[in-house]
């Protein structure tokens, strides 16, 4: 059985190589680039099934705009942290079933059996769809962008169609920022 993939989506808005930024000094070299806009929106890649890129946080401040990475696991689903430098940082992920798969946890009422994370759900480590939404809405709004929370609560609660990363980029298309 072939692997998927795993790695770091990384989105951002500057005039420059988002690479060229101190809040990704630490990955510099492991970067290549996957998207250039003329209005600043860039998606680079860092491929790796271990490491950290570093701070959402840092990167929105540094860059003075709405930043986010997604981390796909195995193509199978998608850890998904943002920030901005007004409406603050949030995390959720794509495809819970696989997510929770992943970290041995429940999607929300039940408990596991696994000693690790017994007792824990999924809503315990990421934001639920519904407020996840709400809050990308207002990550979009500080983009500029004007957006509804349906469309954006249909990917947050959607099965990868096959990949992972399909849902990332539908995600970025439903926040106005990298249409489809």
């Amino acid at each position: 059985m072939a692997l998927g993939y795993w790695g770091y989506l990384i989105v951002g808005r500057s005039e420059r190589p988002l690479a060229e930024t101190d809040a990704l000094s630490p990955v510099r070299d492991g970067l290549t680039s996957r998207e250039r806009r003329d209005d600043g929106w860039q998606v680079w890649e860092y491929p790796s099934g271990d490491g950290d890129v570093g701070s959402m946080n840092t990167l929105a401040m540094e860059t003075g705009a709405p930043a986010l990475f997604g981390y796909v696991m195995d193509s199978h689903c998608v850890v998904l942290e943002a920030a901005a430098p007004t409406s603050g940082a949030w995390t959720t992920c794509l495809a819970r079933g696989a997510m929770a798969g992943y970290l041995g946890a429940g999607q929300g009422e039940g408990e596991t059996e696994s000693e690790e994370g017994a007792g824990l759900t999924l809503d315990d480590y990421f934001l639920e769809p519904g407020d996840a939404a709400r809050r990308a809405v207002d990550w979009a709004a500080e983009a500029g962008h004007t957006v509804n929370a349906a469309p954006l609560l249909d990917v947050l609660t959607s099965e990868p169609d096959p990949l992972a990363e399909n849902l990332f980029f539908r995600f970025l298309d439903r926040l106005g920022v990298l249409p489809l």
